[in-house]
């Protein structure tokens, strides 16, 4: 099996992760707010997820000659390693739940803080562990300033969102107002030839509304209407809930999969190899696989936060957006992938640097969907701030890097 060893190659590792696991929330962001039901995408996405996982495991899991301390994947299937086995399927239950929560919660909270507050929730609490059980690889007084910058990200990504709320409820606010002066005004002077021509451009489809504007209340009512999850008139703490239980569900996911790999507990047997990468990202994709498959088709006949009923025939027949929902779940999988290959070479303390994500998710987010267009001067002095501490967070995260021997 192919191992990456170097400093160079775990780094290499940790930035094409990072790309991948930023791109990928985007998708299905963009499918959520073009009216398709959760439910059916990530159905889809779990699908090409596992997809991944297979390919990385018959590819770089099979590479070169199989050894007694290095077995390749077919060998480590039959091997009695039941104890990693478990913490890895644990670990892609953490997983699959932290991100079935994210679905939702980007609806409420928006892309860029759902990502910056899940992803520095995952930092603090994910890495602390993992330094533990890394045997103290990182650097100490460099990895836990780092961790410290994380945690005022998440208090400013909260700022952010409440802050982005109040912009958006003030604009609707002031758009129900004007509407209400403009219908109190009568204007006597409009001839009923001019209604009857108004009649007969609509008949005829003539008339072209012109495409509301990014960050306005017309925007923000359009997208109300047309998405899947509605959330206008609801509270911030919904989605901040969802955002905080998603954080600690993927702050659990990596030191799981660290012991399913190094058995830094000894819950092997004496003589059995360690877990490979390749073959615990398999068994974590596995379980990550089944409880996203009996959780959303439990979801398609009793759905949450009022979204309309479907059932597994509608699914099969839904192929709007499906190519999308493909490509999420593969971004995924070998973002995943390319984590573990480089936090087994660097530490998985350090590889929690893809942690990063949310400076690609805000690109997209801002670039896709308009966030924060039209805000607040707070709101936008709160995300420079909020971005600006995860660029520092994840420069010394990074530059903590060990080398695991």
């Amino acid at each position: 099996m192919y191992v990456v060893e170097s400093t160079g190659g775990a780094i290499a590792c940790m930035l094409l992760s990072l790309l991948l696991l930023g791109t990928w929330p985007a998708i299905l962001t963009l499918l959520e707010r073009r009216g398709r039901l959760p439910q059916h995408t990530y159905l889809d996405y779990t699908i090409t997820n596992l997809l991944a996982a297979l390919i990385i495991a018959f590819t770089f899991g099979e590479i070169g000659t199989s050894s007694i301390d290095k077995p390749n994947f077919m060998n480590q299937l039959a091997q009695d390693n039941w104890p990693s086995v478990l913490f890895a399927m644990t670990g892609g239950i953490a997983l699959s739940l932290g991100n079935l929560a994210t679905q939702y919660a980007w609806a409420f909270v928006g892309l860029s803080v759902t990502e910056v507050i899940t992803s520095s929730i995952t930092v603090v609490i994910g890495t602390t562990l993992n330094y533990f059980l890394d045997d103290k690889i990182n650097k100490a007084e460099i990895l836990f300033p780092g961790v410290g910058c994380f945690l005022i990200a998440v208090c400013l990504g909260s700022a952010v969102h409440s802050s982005n709320a109040a912009d958006n409820k003030a604009k609707l606010t002031s758009f129900s107002n004007d509407y209400e002066d403009v219908s109190a005004i009568k204007d006597e002077s409009v001839s009923e030839e001019t209604y009857a021509n108004k009649a007969e451009n609509l008949e005829n489809g003539t008339v072209t509304k012109e495409k509301a504007k990014f960050g306005t209340a017309d925007f923000l009512i359009e997208l109300e209407n047309k998405r899947a999850i509605k959330v206008l008139g609801k509270g911030t703490f919904i989605g901040l809930a969802i955002t905080f239980f998603a954080g600690v569900c993927f702050s659990l996911f990596s030191p799981a999969f660290n012991l399913a790999t190094n058995d830094q507990w000894h819950k092997l047997k004496e003589g059995v190899p360690h877990l490979s990468v390749y073959a615990a990202f398999f068994y974590f994709s596995v379980s990550c696989f089944l409880i996203a498959i009996i959780l959303n088709i439990s979801f398609l006949y009793r759905p949450v936060l009022n979204l309309p009923k479907s059932s597994f025939k509608a699914y099969v027949s839904d192929w709007n957006g499906r190519r999308w929902a493909f490509l999420a779940g593969l971004l995924c999988g070998f973002g995943n992938g390319l984590q573990f290959m480089g936090g087994q070479a660097a530490g998985y303390a350090a590889a929690d640097a893809v942690q990063a994500l949310p400076l690609v998710s805000t690109f997209w987010g801002v670039l896709l969907f308009g966030e924060y267009r039209r805000s607040s001067r707070r709101t936008y002095v709160l995300l420079v701030g909020m971005l600006s501490m995860f660029i520092v967070a994840v420069s010394v995260l990074m530059a903590s890097s060990g080398h695991r021997k």
